[in-house]
């Protein structure tokens, strides 16, 4: 990728003995490389193991988990969350990592991928939008989601509606790169300050 390439991470946080999260993770994962604009970074916030409660005291412990994780989600000019939905808000894991980084979000943009039954994970993505925006992050308006994801891909992955979910994250990851790069400028003309 070029040097001026746009640093997209792409958070996870569903374990891999879910059904649906790391096949719908791996699509918008592989969309977004295939968009060309991005290099991608996935985070999962299972495999980060961070402490859930935020105290100097759990951070020590933790410490060099924290910073590997504070250094990758700072170095991001993007992000695309991808979650589940559990009882009518996001997976904790997902709100432990936001907590955990509270400034290295700052002044850049977000898209959400949500799957759930038959709300297709948005009431998290609502939840998660209140989140982002105390965090100073823009919340992007178009995003993808699927209600009983599993249903929309085969048993290789691959999108059984090919058409419509390609347009449908074209769209997104279209608006993530207008919204990444010119923020990504005005960071460099003057750093964002909260």
């Amino acid at each position: 990728m070029p040097e001026q390439s746009l640093r997209l991470a792409v958070i996870t946080s569903s374990p891999p003995e879910s059904g649906s999260g790391p096949v719908v993770a791996r699509w918008l994962t592989r969309q977004a490389q295939q968009f060309g604009a991005f290099s991608v970074d996935v985070i999962d916030a299972v495999e980060a193991d961070l402490p859930t409660v935020v105290s100097p005291a759990r951070a020590a412990a933790a410490r060099h988990r924290l910073e590997e994780v504070a250094t990758r989600i700072e170095a991001a000019d993007a992000y695309v969350v991808v979650t589940a939905e559990y009882n009518h808000g996001c997976p904790a894991v997902l709100k432990t990592v936001i907590d955990w980084h509270p400034t290295q979000w700052r002044g850049k943009p977000v898209s959400f991928v949500s799957y759930g039954g038959r709300s297709r994970g948005l009431r998290a993505v609502e939840q998660l939008r209140q989140v982002f925006a105390e965090l100073h992050v823009a919340t992007l308006r178009d995003g993808v989601s699927f209600a009983d994801a599993r249903s929309h891909f085969d048993e290789d992955g691959n999108p059984r509606d090919a058409p419509g979910l390609d347009a449908a994250v074209k769209t997104m990851l279209g608006q993530l790169v207008w919204w990444a790069a010119a923020l990504r400028q005005a960071r460099r003309r003057r750093p964002y300050a909260a």
